[in-house]
């Protein structure tokens, strides 16, 4: 049972981390009642403008963080971004904290090192070839053991943040500077992954709940520079894939534990499926489930995370999402093209309510739903491409 929010009988789940995918979490679990907190690093972030209360901290401050969460005391702390002091969240857990989908899986999922050694060397996945470097020296060495073309990334960020493609040994120090830039903790070091020749990449998002693991369709994706610009749902896939796609995903939940939504990358090659990575929290790619799915991956995320069951989850129809990405940096802006966009049939937008922009950072998407994806994803980057931002007017 659950009593109304603020009554002092409410039931409360604590955000860390309140970018657009956390503002959609925090949406669906008020409608069941839930009172909310979100926490970030910056003020204004998008989930604090809906949730009914909200704090700015340095999640990397183990005692900051701490502080928070014994004030508040929520029934649920929801990681929501890579950047917190997961030691933190284990010991508070001891303690009798639940963090979502558990402290555990947080710390290895926050850390590209911890979740790679787990899926390749203990539960046997397939992964591209891999190395990790602390320092340029020693990335020399791991890129002339991997080969080029390769991929250098800091063990520890998003959406593509200091990601690099290596093609020869004169781009090393470049990836390097790029990956220390782009990293979100106070780490140096990196991982270097063999480039994987792959038919397309998808997501297979995978819920864990009460009611067992379950399987939205999978959903393609385009990226660029490690970020996704488009993705759509279904992406189609032999049965064979299906099948092992299913069972890696199945496998690597299993060993995280918890309830909750995974959003599980996969590279689809002609030697079979290969694992990348996995976020146990809603995934960017899959804000398309808001045009395609009757429970989006948020309300199943909100439902999992509570204990309420998840039914069969069904795609009502074919759809697409588009990104609008900022191209410099601005407290001055506004964003226009919303009365073109939505004037394309079957389409949604959402904008996310950023108080700031950033070269490549996500502001809004436009959502499409149609007979077939091809339609939708021409629909999806016909309403984002009217989509603009006008800086300093």
């Amino acid at each position: 049972m659950f009593g109304a929010p603020l009554s002092g009988k409410s039931k409360k789940i604590m955000l860390l981390g309140s970018g657009e995918l956390g503002k959609e979490v925090i949406l669906e679990a008020q409608r069941l009642g839930i009172e909310t907190i979100a926490v970030d690093r910056y003020d204004h972030a998008p989930a604090m403008q809906v949730a009914h209360r909200s704090y700015v901290i340095d999640m990397l401050d183990r005692q900051a963080l701490r502080e928070i969460i014994e004030r508040e005391r929520p029934h649920l702390i929801v990681p929501e971004i890579e950047a917190i002091a997961t030691q933190e969240l284990v010991e508070l857990e001891k303690e009798g904290y639940r963090v979502i989908p558990t402290a555990n899986a947080s710390r290895l999922t926050m850390d590209r090192e911890g979740i790679r050694r787990l899926a390749a060397e203990e539960l046997g996945l397939r992964t591209a070839k891999y190395a990790f470097a602390d320092t340029l020296d020693e990335l020399h060495a791991a890129v002339a053991e991997i080969g080029t073309p390769c991929v250098i990334k800091p063990i520890m960020s998003s959406s593509g943040k200091g990601q690099s493609v290596c093609r020869s040994e004169a781009d090393i120090e470049a990836c390097w500077n790029t990956a220390l830039e782009g990293g979100r903790a106070k780490k140096a070091r990196v991982i270097v992954e063999a480039f994987v020749t792959f038919e397309s990449e998808i997501t297979l998002l995978t819920v864990r709940s009460v009611s067992g693991t379950s399987f939205c369709a999978p959903i393609g994706h385009v990226q660029k520079e490690g970020d996704y610009i488009e993705s759509w749902q279904p992406h189609v896939m032999s049965e064979s894939h299906i099948a092992e796609a299913e069972q890696m995903a199945r496998t690597i939940t299993d060993a995280l534990g918890g309830y909750g939504i995974f959003g599980v990358e996969l590279f689809l090659t002609s030697e079979g499926v290969y694992f990348s990575e996995v976020s146990p929290r809603p995934h960017d790619t899959g804000m398309v489930t808001m045009a395609t799915q009757d429970l989006s991956e948020f309300a199943l995320h909100a439902r999992a995370i509570l204990g309420l069951p998840i039914p069969q989850i069904r795609l009502l129809t074919p759809g697409a999402s588009h990104t609008l990405k900022a191209d410099r940096g601005s407290t001055d802006f506004q964003i226009g093209g919303l009365e073109e966009a939505l004037a394309v049939p079957d389409v949604q937008v959402r904008v996310f309510g950023k108080p700031e922009t950033k070269p490549g950072r996500r502001m809004a998407v436009a959502l499409a739903a149609a007979q077939d994806t091809e339609t939708a994803r021409a629909m999806a980057a016909e309403a984002a491409g009217k989509l603009f931002i006008r800086y300093g007017e």
